[in-house]
């Protein structure tokens, strides 16, 4: 079985990957995130046909203490964040994350 990606966000964020093909996401507008967003990015989370979610880097703030640490600790799915505060570092930390090992090791080392 094949996983899909899924976009958690408002409507702006998710809108470019739905134009992409992302066909699973989950609209939250900005007014209601502090409501609706632990439950979006829970349901995310938890659906068995995704195995990567992508949410903007900023939303994080908004997570509940117990979802955003289940966010940054998911490996399956892995949770890709972008955004005004990721970083490459941010993202090596994710790729390490979700596979294991550091890929871009070696290229410090040349």
């Amino acid at each position: 079985m094949s996983q899909e990606i899924a976009v958690v966000g408002s409507p702006e964020f998710t809108t470019g990957f739905r134009l992409a093909g992302v066909r699973r996401f989950e609209n939250v507008p900005d007014d209601e995130k502090d409501e609706r967003l632990d439950a979006a990015a829970t349901a995310a989370l938890e659906d068995e046909g995704v195995g990567i979610v992508v949410m903007h880097d900023d939303d994080l703030e908004y997570l509940s203490r117990s979802v955003r640490q289940e966010v940054e600790t998911s490996v399956e799915p892995v949770v890709v964040t972008i955004g005004s505060g990721t970083g490459g570092g941010g993202l090596r930390d994710q790729i390490k994350r979700a596979i294991g090992i550091d890929l871009m090791d070696e290229d410090e080392e040349s």
